[in-house]
């Protein structure tokens, strides 16, 4: 047995209670191996529904293994999952699609559906972009804010796919208002309110980040001297009684500069300013190189100079398909009660 097939091995035997807990919850999307911590650093392999994802980030697999990975989790799970494999060890993986490894199934890259507590998720297995539709290591946040929307009005910032914002309809919320800069992201999202037609609609922004949460939080936008700045959505300010704020590591744009590692307080401060009184701010940061301890001391120190202490802040960690052997994972969540 390869040392890749014994690495697999254990991480689906450490998965199958959690594994039997969501299959009895209605969800088949999820973390089958997550080499970093599991004994193959640069894999991932991700069940999305009828579809087996992996993905290699450092070395190709060869054909063998990633045949034999295949046939071992259908064995397991017991089902034909088709297979997509997307290698993005190379500086090209964005453009090349050539599958010199494994060319996949016209099935395998149809729009198929993946689903989480019942709710259908659009699922394609290469799009424009590189991500998966749907991240799965923020599922116990989409599962907190299913459990504490009812009746409330929810704010989805980055909101990517708009997952966040459909576990929020799914709990009951009053109103639901997804934010991002990407029309083909929110063209999924609409997608996924359309993929679930007993859900209450939701409402989609397009827009840079700076300038919609900005007007949210009846701040003035910034204009750099002698800069005209693009046109941008017109937004009244507005208060949410739950916010979720997801940042992507970096981004720039004319607006302002996303940075979680240097200036994070400037993401976070006209976020806490849109969340109502007594209401709940869930704030993530992906950087691994970000300790938890010293980055939740920046977002309660910001907090309280803003003039908006937090009564209490809940650390969310990751579901068990995303082990972590120091117990730092990547993804850090806070759910602060302001």
């Amino acid at each position: 047995m390869s040392t890749l097939n014994q690495a697999l091995r254990a991480a689906l035997a450490n998965r199958e209670a959690l594994l039997a807990e969501l299959h009895r919850q209605g969800t088949d999307c999820y973390r089958l191996f997550h080499g970093s911590q599991e004994g193959a650093g640069g894999l991932t392999i991700d069940r999305y529904g009828p579809q087996l994802l992996v993905q290699t980030f450092h070395q190709q697999l060869s054909r063998d293994e990633l045949l034999g990975a295949h046939e071992q989790i259908c064995a397991h799970l017991n089902q034909p999952l088709l297979l997509v494999y997307n290698d993005r060890s190379q500086g090209n993986s964005r453009i090349d699609r050539s599958d010199p490894i494994y060319l996949a199934e016209p099935a395998a890259l149809d729009d198929l559906i993946g689903h989480e507590w019942g709710l259908n998720y659009r699922v394609r297995g290469r799009h424009p972009g590189q991500d998966p539709l749907l991240f799965l290591d923020l599922r116990n946040a989409r599962s907190w804010v299913k459990q504490h929307s009812a009746g409330k009005s929810v704010l989805n910032l980055f909101a990517y796919t708009c997952g966040v914002g459909l576990a929020a309809a799914a709990g009951g919320a009053s109103a639901v208002c997804n934010l991002d800069f990407a029309e083909g992201n929110l063209a999924v999202g609409q997608e996924n309110g359309l993929l679930n037609p007993a859900l209450p609609a939701m409402e989609f922004i397009q827009s840079d980040y700076f300038p919609a949460i900005r007007q949210l939080a009846g701040l003035p936008i910034a204009q750099r001297r002698g800069q005209k700045l693009p046109s941008y959505p017109r937004l009244q300010p507005r208060q949410f009684d739950l916010v979720l704020l997801d940042p992507p590591a970096w981004a720039k744009s004319a607006f302002g500069t996303v940075d979680l590692l240097r200036d994070y307080q400037s993401l976070l401060k006209p976020a806490l300013l849109a969340t109502a009184e007594d209401g709940v701010l869930i704030c993530c940061n992906n950087l691994a190189k970000v300790a938890m301890a010293d980055w939740r001391e920046q977002v309660l120190r910001c907090a309280s100079k803003l003039g908006r202490p937090v009564r209490d802040c809940q650390v969310l960690a990751p579901a068990a398909d995303f082990p972590s052997l120091d117990g730092q994972p990547p993804l850090k969540t806070l759910i602060l009660q302001l």
